[in-house]
């Protein structure tokens, strides 16, 4: 869930709405604090008096949550050796520090009197920057990363990267007030959202094909972890939709009054912090089943069966009258007694295009 902080020179003056001491009226019924922003006084209306509190609030429990989930997914990384769940965490490390800045700006501002203009810069692009990895960690999910796949095809990971680098340049340009800009990121949203929703449901299509092809075949072996990667796509699907809603009521709700900035800042950072625990543990590090890392290198387009768990026992003779195009792999098992190998049992498993 993306949402737009006092970071650049947009949202600065627009929903803090610094003045100059010449600009003040006599009839003004909030006072202003007089504060040295960049060489030049500007007065900072008392409204945003709870946001150095409210920051330092939501900067301790992202912290706690940056925390958890490094320690988590060290502690249960032999449960499942994948990437995923260390991509995920630069999200909370990143809103922490952003988080961070902002309490440290906004206090300088009411209780030093000093509104660092390099703090500023540091709230804005680490704020950027969070919006960027969360969208870019999204389509890793839906395109399946870690889930169907052990790594994306080399056009999935063309395209994820040309979206989250023109997704950085749209937000940088809307907070710069570059004119059309805001065209181009509500352009960048449905385009991004589309490939979200698409790829979701591919993999969901998928996933029921294989589950019914369980079924039929009675391969009670895989279902369990086929059914745990269909149930977590689809808690994040529904998670998606309540980030598309709640995009589109930021964006209709917006608006530049001072009175109430804190209260709706406080509303948009616990729904974005629930939603974000929503993700997080349904994606966490845990013990799943035992065939839930069996998936192919790379997705293909060719088959959606199930990878196969086939397997059947027989001694050296009678896999010698073998006669199968389906069963071609052979192990031979250890002997526990120091035997031979010739003497020991073979292991056949199917071949994946059998």
């Amino acid at each position: 869930m993306c949402i737009y902080y006092a970071t650049s020179s947009r949202s600065f003056i627009h929903h803090h709405q610094i003045t100059t001491t010449h600009s003040v009226r006599t009839h003004q019924r909030k006072m202003d604090l007089t504060a040295n922003f960049g060489g030049y006084g500007v007065n900072i209306n008392e409204a945003y008096r709870p946001l150095p509190s409210l920051y330092l609030g939501f900067l301790s429990i992202w912290f706690v949550s940056a925390l958890s989930w490094t320690i988590n997914t060290w502690k249960n990384r032999h449960f499942q050796t994948n990437n995923l769940q260390w991509t995920l965490a630069s999200i909370p490390v990143i809103k922490a520090l952003q988080l961070g800045l902002s309490f440290l700006f906004w206090y300088s501002c009411f209780n030093l009197q000093i509104c660092s203009l390099w703090m500023s810069f540091g709230m804005y692009i680490t704020g950027v920057l969070f919006q960027t990895a969360s969208f870019v960690s999204f389509l890793l999910i839906a395109h399946g990363y870690c889930i169907m796949c052990e790594r994306l095809s080399l056009p999935e990971r063309r395209t994820t990267a040309l979206l989250g680098c023109v997704f950085y340049l749209t937000l940088v340009g809307y907070r710069a007030s570059v004119p059309y800009f805001t065209i181009l990121l509500v352009l960048n949203y449905f385009v991004s959202f589309y490939m979200i929703f698409h790829h979701i449901s591919l993999n969901l299509l998928k996933l029921r094909e294989q589950l019914t092809y369980i079924e039929d075949e009675d391969i009670q072996a895989m279902h369990d972890a086929i059914y745990t990667k269909y149930t977590m796509l689809k808690k994040f699907q529904g998670a998606m939709q309540i980030v598309a809603m709640a995009e589109t009521l930021i964006y209709i709700t917006m608006d530049n009054a001072s009175d109430n900035y804190w209260l709706r800042l406080l509303v948009r950072e616990w729904a974005q912090f629930c939603i974000y625990l929503y993700i997080g543990w349904t994606f966490r590090s845990q013990e799943v089943s035992s065939r839930f890392s069996v998936m192919p290198a790379v997705r293909t387009e060719v088959a959606n069966i199930v990878p196969p768990i086939y397997s059947i026992e027989m001694n050296a003779k009678e896999f010698k009258d073998l006669s199968s195009h389906n069963w071609h792999i052979a192990l031979p098992t250890s002997p526990a007694d120091g035997k031979n190998f010739s003497d020991s049992i073979l292991v056949i498993v199917q071949h994946p295009r059998g």
